[in-house]
């Protein structure tokens, strides 16, 4: 059976899983550990360090509803090919900078190229897969990025990425070949036909019109600002946790923990992802992320009170639980809200939690800063009760989206029964 669904997916879908899972792997060597870069080896202080890290975030807020908006516009292929080829010169950027103020222009332009991908990449996997296997293709992509995550912090580790720019030639190395992988697979199946077959009698949406649109959804706004915090709190693992461990007396090796720490979390991810995921799909799709965020923010706090590397882990393992939840389901929740033709969009919009991610670094700096010194309580408590601030706001999205689906299986019903009134008739 799984066989079957496999054989059905298509050429480009798996062109974007499998470079997903290169792409993760070589950004997870040299991404993660840029906090840890800054920090110890060109001694930035840790607010201006998060500064830098907030640069890619405060781009995706920018730019990711505008990335998912033009690839309903003018095509994912033009989209995703600009904006892989021009993310390869990102990362040799990142390899030859020399002072501060080229990593922060350099990440801004690393949050525009990843806010102009991922969205149009992420409708490409929609656009050519039947619904019926949208979750398995979603999900494989996310297993793809943490198959990636396992062995790119580990591989970073080696190539000294906490004290070296190198990996990010590799990086951008990787990046290029993805961009010729691309254009061939574009060329050997061409996709022109198959999206506006997707938006068969649904005009391109304009930008205005687009801003309305997901602006007024009742049911997708409360999701995406309950998300933004969501995405806070997770944040905070690649950067609050990477300055703290740098810095934190309680480790002698804080670099080394982290690079463990991630790749723990990537390996818990493969374990659980399948089980979580077969058990979450039997609830209603805002369910999991409400577990997820509270199972990520007593992550925070157990960060927080650890003072050994065992205590560390357990937290990551229900960190991961809860990363699992609440990201698995995403994808497949906003293609179900989205209306046809606007998937870009919808993708593009869902972006914005990225001001979570923006926030989160700036916050995490900040405590850092001021009450480091006083114990990992005092950084990660706060940053936990800020994480659950979104909670009410899923609630209230669950509580919309029960009533819509109640209302559909009841319209529903009522017109199998006058079917088959007029069929007995």
């Amino acid at each position: 059976m799984i066989a079957k669904n496999l054989a059905t997916i298509h050429p480009l879908a798996w062109t974007i899983i499998v470079g997903t899972m290169f792409g993760r792997l070589v950004t997870s060597m040299s991404i993660p550990f840029l906090a840890i870069y800054l920090t110890s080896a060109l001694h930035v202080p840790a607010t201006q360090t998060g500064l830098i890290i907030a640069g890619s975030a405060l781009a995706g807020v920018l730019f990711s509803f505008y990335g998912g908006y033009i690839s309903d516009r003018i095509g994912r292929k033009r989209v995703m090919l600009v904006s892989v080829f021009g993310w390869s010169l990102v990362f040799f950027g990142f390899a030859s900078a020399q002072y501060v103020w080229m990593f922060f222009v350099v990440n801004i332009l690393n949050g525009i190229c990843r806010s102009t991908f991922e969205p149009a990449a992420r409708a490409l996997l929609s656009d050519t897969t039947p619904p019926e296997h949208r979750l398995l293709v979603f999900n494989m992509r996310y297993a793809a990025i943490n198959i990636g995550v396992v062995f790119g912090p580990l591989i970073g580790l080696q190539l000294g990425s906490g004290a070296s720019t190198f990996p990010f030639y590799i990086t951008g190395a990787v990046y290029v070949l993805y961009s010729f992988v691309l254009v061939l697979q574009f060329r050997l199946h061409p996709i022109d036909k198959l999206q506006s077959h997707a938006a068969d009698n649904v005009a391109r949406p304009n930008i205005r019109e687009a801003l309305r649109v997901t602006s007024s959804d009742r049911i997708f706004l409360p999701v995406l600002i309950g998300m933004i915090f969501c995405v806070l709190g997770y944040a905070h693992f690649d950067s609050t946790l990477a300055q703290f461990l740098a810095i934190t007396p309680d480790l002698s090796n804080g670099s080394k923990i982290f690079s463990y720490m991630l790749a723990m979390n990537a390996v818990v991810v493969l374990i659980v992802q399948y089980p979580l995921v077969r058990t979450a799909r039997r609830f209603r799709p805002i369910v999991p992320l409400i577990i997820g965020n509270i199972l990520v923010a007593l992550s925070l706090m157990i960060f927080g009170m650890a003072h050994n590397l065992a205590v560390f882990m357990i937290g990551v393992f229900i960190f991961t639980v809860g990363e699992v939840l609440m990201f698995t389901m995403t994808d497949m929740l906003i293609d179900h809200i989205a209306p046809a033709g606007w998937k870009g969009t919808y993708f593009g919009t869902m972006g914005f939690n990225n001001i979570g991610t923006m926030v989160a670094p700036v916050v995490g700096g900040l405590l850092i800063d001021r009450v480091a010194l006083q114990g990992g309580i005092h950084v990660f408590i706060p940053l936990a009760l800020l994480t659950l601030v979104g909670l009410p706001f899923l609630l209230i999205a669950h509580r919309r989206l029960t009533i819509r689906d109640q209302q559909a299986e009841a319209d529903a019903a009522e017109r199998n029964m006058v079917v088959e009134k007029a069929v007995g008739g």
